[in-house]
C-alpha cells in the first residue's frame, strides 16, 4: 500500500546525473563547433570578395580602369567624383558590408606581385599577417 502512495518524480541524485552528463557533452561538442564557426566566416570572407571582384570586373568594363585605391568599393555603389560617363553602375545592389569579424575589406589600386589590385580581409585581428584565424585572406 505505501508504494502506491509514493510520489512521482526525480530524485536530486538522478538530476545531478543528467546535468553531469549535459555538461561533458557540452564540453566535447563545443569546442568542434566553435571550430566550424571559423571556418564558415573564411568561406564567407572569400565568397564576399568574390561578389565584389566581379563587380570590380564590371566597373572595369564600363570605366576602362579599376577605381582607385582612394574611390575604394565606394564607386561600385555610388558613382565617384569627376567620374567618366561611362559609368554604369551601381554594380552592387548595397554598399560593401564589413567582413565577418567586423573589419573593412582592404581595396589597393596597384597591387601587389603584379596584380592590378590587392582585395583583402584582414582576419580576425583586423591587422595584416598572422595565422590561422588571423591570417589574411585575399582574393
Amino acid at each position: 500500500m505505501k508504494n502506491r502512495l509514493r510520489k512521482s518524480g526525480f530524485t536530486l541524485l538522478e538530476l545531478l546525473v543528467v546535468l553531469l552528463i549535459i555538461a561533458l557533452l557540452a564540453g566535447y561538442v563545443g569546442p568542434k563547433l566553435f571550430g566550424e564557426v571559423d571556418k564558415a566566416k573564411i568561406k564567407a570572407a572569400a565568397s564576399q570578395m568574390k561578389t565584389i571582384s566581379d563587380a570590380l570586373d564590371h566597373y572595369r568594363l564600363d570605366v576602362g580602369q579599376y577605381p582607385t585605391t582612394e574611390q575604394g568599393t565606394k564607386s561600385l555603389f555610388l558613382k565617384p567624383e569627376g567620374a567618366s560617363s561611362k559609368w554604369q553602375g551601381p554594380y552592387l545592389a548595397k554598399e560593401v558590408p564589413p567582413d565577418p569579424w567586423d573589419n573593412p575589406y582592404v581595396y589597393r589600386k596597384p597591387g601587389t606581385s603584379g596584380k592590378e589590385y590587392d582585395l583583402l580581409s584582414l582576419g580576425a585581428d583586423g591587422k595584416e599577417g598572422g595565422t590561422g584565424i588571423d591570417a589574411d585572406i585575399s582574393f
